[in-house]
């Protein structure tokens, strides 16, 4: 485990500094410090590496969120913990963050199993189900709000890495986002 975590970290590093084409498989074992061999042993194509890396990222963001936000008493305050702690965990894993916005634009997004992005996206998008059915969220399709909700943390993040602010001013701007967000969609 522990050499595959060594490749999985230097091919984060090598691809988000020089792209997915611009990294061979070569450096990526020699900055992990294991040979050719290995990195194939664990990973079969650099294809398959890309996809495992971003499903290893995708898994530890989905548990830090679910470990760090609760169910609230309102949809609403719920929807809140889960913008907030996705973000944070944003703020604090830009790399990480940088590899999935170069992932998702990238052909390599088609060889991950549509139940996999589902997965991924469940509690947000029961949340939304659940907000729509009870006339809270607009009826619009679940899988556009998302993307909607993606792209404003996308925008967001971006905003507030050229900026470095302080914590209290990146919380204060998070939280202002979030009352555009939930206008938005409702």
């Amino acid at each position: 485990m522990e050499k595959t975590k060594k490749i999985l970290d230097a091919a984060l590093k090598l691809f988000v500094e020089y792209g997915f084409h611009g990294t061979p498989t070569s450096k990526i074992a020699e900055e992990a410090g294991v040979a050719n061999g290995t990195l194939f042993n664990k990973f079969k194509t650099k294809d398959e590496l890309i996809v495992a890396l971003f499903v290893d990222i995708e898994l530890r963001m989905s548990k830090f969120v679910e470990e760090n936000s609760k169910e609230a008493t309102s949809l609403k305050d719920t929807f809140k913990e889960l913008y907030f702690a996705s973000l944070y965990w944003i703020i604090d894993n830009k790399i990480e963050f940088r590899f999935i916005q170069q992932f998702k634009t990238s052909p390599f997004l088609s060889l991950i199993a549509p139940e996999e992005i589902e997965k991924a996206h469940k509690p947000i998008s029961e949340l939304l189900q659940k907000g729509i059915e009870a006339g809270v969220i607009k009826p619009l399709p679940v899988d556009y709000l998302v993307m909607l909700i993606s792209s404003l943390t996308y925008g967001l993040n971006d905003y507030l890495i050229k900026n470095e602010f302080s914590k209290p001013r990146q919380h204060a701007i998070i939280s202002n986002t979030f009352d555009l967000l939930w206008d938005m969609i409702t």
